[in-house]
């Protein structure tokens, strides 16, 4: 899945972010890239999760197939 690959990415940058502006001492820009990173990961989270569950639609038909059988 595109997105989760996209989210990840972008978590990873913003947490390299964080932590350059976190050890130069920038507080305002250190709070934004938290802040980034902290939606970045909720998104690859969600995203990952969309991915292994699937679609439950399907699964229930597949089910019910193997019963006929």
């Amino acid at each position: 899945m595109k997105a989760h690959k996209y989210w990840s990415i972008g978590a990873i940058v913003t947490m390299v972010g964080t932590f350059y502006t976190g050890y130069k001492g920038l507080k305002a820009a250190h709070k934004y890239f938290a802040f980034g990173s902290l939606i970045c990961m909720i998104m690859a989270v969600y995203s990952g999760h969309k991915m292994i569950s699937g679609n439950k639609r399907t699964r229930k038909q597949m089910g019910m197939k193997e019963v006929e059988e």
